[in-house]
């Protein structure tokens, strides 16, 4: 039985997967790199906001967090995987599922915090 129901995730980005993510008109993540072999929402927006502002922003010069909704039935095949603290939770999508992973994405991403270094 199919259902309605959205689940809300968030992924935190540099400037380059942003400009990508633009570039597809806010509708599908990039392909990952080589090296990149899962792609992985996070769970929740507090620990999207601490990837985004004290990795992205060291690494790269900024670091946004993203916004994006799925249906829920759909997520049910990928686990719920903890990397640390009681927030750290992700969706482990593998890259070669990326491109129905996006399929499946409705409406559009959208950016919800920017962060830059402090002057």
């Amino acid at each position: 039985m199919q259902t309605n129901e959205l689940t809300t995730l968030y992924r935190p980005v540099g400037p380059k997967e942003l400009k990508l993510i633009e570039e597809s008109g806010f509708k599908r993540f990039p392909k990952r790199l080589i090296e990149q072999p899962i792609f992985y929402p996070v769970m929740n927006e507090a620990y999207a906001v601490q990837i985004a502002r004290d990795w992205n922003v060291p690494a790269s010069g900024s670091g946004f967090v993203t916004t994006f909704s799925l249906p829920t039935d759909f997520l049910t095949k990928y686990n719920v995987e903890n990397v640390g603290g009681p927030i750290h939770n992700e969706l482990w999508v593998p890259a070669e599922e990326l491109e129905e992973f996006n399929d499946h994405i409705i409406g559009v991403i959208e950016i919800i915090h920017s962060f830059y270094p402090e002057a």
